[in-house]
């Protein structure tokens, strides 16, 4: 009688080395340019055990996106929920934490469309969006600002577009603005660090009250 054997428990470890390679690798590379053999090389593995673990690089690059965005989430929401913090300073840090975390990690962006086109339930319900813009007490301080007419009325949704796409679209557009202009990536990098000061400024002038 044949025996099968037994797949040995995952090592957690070695999983955490390889997610730790490949984003470095998806940093220095970007998705398209960055191949398995990158990664295993990075961790210090075989491409098998590599195979082993993930199965594919499209596999271990959901994986990688998803966790950063939980953690970015987790940490979002704990500011935004912040009772104690002005609007004003929940904007700062709003800006200033997304920035640091698309320099660090650009390719969330595409990563972020490209789930909300094949698999927008699943992206939606790890990212629960109603409780920023119903539940939070970023959502009351801004209505009760709004109401008392220290801000512009306006809805709370344009508010919100208008915030994202000024810190994402940057990070999408890269690859024509850098182009267009010459610009290496660190000079990129420092231009969207200027965007951290910025920004809280321009929504400061738009939501300018009566």
């Amino acid at each position: 009688m044949k025996v099968q054997k037994v797949p040995a428990a995952t090592d957690h470890s070695t999983e955490e080395k390889i997610k730790n390679a490949a984003r470095i690798m998806f940093h220095k590379k970007g998705y398209a340019g960055t191949r398995t053999r990158d990664i295993a090389d990075e961790a210090g593995i075989n491409l098998a055990l590599l195979n082993y673990y993930f199965r594919s690089k499209e596999k271990l690059f959901g994986i990688i996106m998803l966790e950063s965005l939980e953690s970015f989430r987790i940490t979002m929401m704990a500011v935004i929920n912040d009772e104690n913090t002005s609007l004003e300073k929940k904007i700062e840090t709003i800006v200033s934490n997304y920035i640091d975390l698309l320099i660090h990690q650009p390719e969330i962006p595409l990563f972020i469309l490209s789930e909300l086109r094949s698999n927008p339930e699943m992206l939606i319900s790890k990212m629960n969006p109603k409780k920023v813009l119903q539940n939070s007490s970023f959502s009351k301080q801004f209505k009760e600002k709004a109401a008392a007419g220290k801000i512009t009325d306006i809805n709370p949704v344009h508010f919100i577009i208008n915030l994202i796409s000024m810190i994402v679209f940057p990070f999408i557009g890269s690859p024509i603005l850098k182009n267009a202009t010459n610009m290496p990536q660190q000079e990129f990098n420092s231009l969207m660090l200027e965007r951290k000061v910025l920004i809280p400024k321009w929504i400061k002038l738009m939501l300018k009250g009566k």
